[in-house]
């Protein structure tokens, strides 16, 4: 049987064993740091009951609950606007055309390097000065789509140049035209490979949306800033604005290994016919 389609090759016994090892010496740290960090609370009277209580009133979840559907909103803007143009930057990089691959491969290059905060600012300060003022939702979703773009379209293309040859020659031979099979053949199958990439660069996506503070923005993040300028509980503010950001990007990565494991990412190659057990037939012919 064919092994299943995989975008790098499956870890060997010696390096699964490696992983373990530094997992669970990585896991013995974290605990350890997060031990101390806890110590240190008590001593400081952080964690008395007194200082965690108010978080008991529904008017602070409600406060802080307009800034998470700030995030999401901010995040599933993006998010949709990132992969369509991640999408034509992934086939303008692919094409035969140099020039629309040159100009597609610049701005993924430039996108990957200018950080993000820079382009806020640029948003911010930038672009009033020419006339050009959007609302503070875009000032925040047009630069994490620049961002993100560049990274949805290496994904996208990564699983393209994944596949087998033999899918696009197939196509053409067919008699089918090139954007057929790239749009009926091609993609489709990529973009099913890719999907737990794609997922796991929501992470990345959904922890950008904390920019937001710079251009004021109503997300989680400045939420909790101001929460905690007025309850005075700097530290037990964070951790809750921290424990919600955990809860999200930990489904998405959920949502990410489910996708790894689902029965429906084989090779593409067509299997060949085992014979059963107890037959010894080493000169079988195999079905191509």
């Amino acid at each position: 049987m064919t092994s299943p389609f995989s975008l790098y090759d499956e870890p060997g016994p010696r390096t699964r064993r490696r992983i373990l090892i530094w997992s669970i010496v990585s896991a013995v740290v974290i605990l350890g740091l997060i031990t101390l960090a806890l110590l240190q609370f008590a001593s400081k009277g952080q964690l008395d009951s007194d200082r965690w209580l108010p978080f008991l009133d529904i008017a602070i979840w409600e406060y802080l609950g307009v800034g998470l559907l700030g995030t999401l909103q901010a995040a599933a803007l993006t998010a949709v606007f990132g992969f369509v143009l991640g999408l034509l930057l992934a086939l303008g990089r692919l094409s035969r055309v140099r020039w629309i691959s040159w100009i597609c491969t610049a701005y993924i290059e430039i996108a990957r390097t200018v950080p993000v905060l820079l382009l806020i600012y640029l948003m911010l300060f930038g672009l009033p000065q020419l006339g050009l003022n959007f609302p503070v939702l875009w000032k925040l979703v047009i630069p994490l789509t620049i961002a993100n773009a560049a990274a949805f379209a290496e994904i996208i293309r990564a699983g393209v140049l994944a596949l087998p040859r033999g899918q696009t020659e197939a196509g053409l031979s067919l008699g089918m035209s090139r954007w057929q099979v790239d749009r009926k053949v091609v993609l489709p199958q990529a973009l099913r490979f890719v999907a737990p990439s794609l997922v796991v660069q929501l992470v990345s996506l959904l922890k950008d949306t904390s920019l937001g503070y710079i251009v004021a923005f109503t997300e989680l993040l400045y939420r909790g800033q101001v929460l905690s300028s007025f309850n005075g509980l700097l530290i037990q503010t964070f951790v809750v604005v921290t424990v919600i950001f955990l809860a999200l990007n930990g489904g998405l990565s959920g949502l990410a290994a489910r996708l790894q494991k689902r029965p429906g990412r084989r090779s593409l190659a067509t299997p060949a016919k085992v014979a059963p057990a107890g037959l010894t037939t080493p000169n079988a012919p195999v079905d191509r």
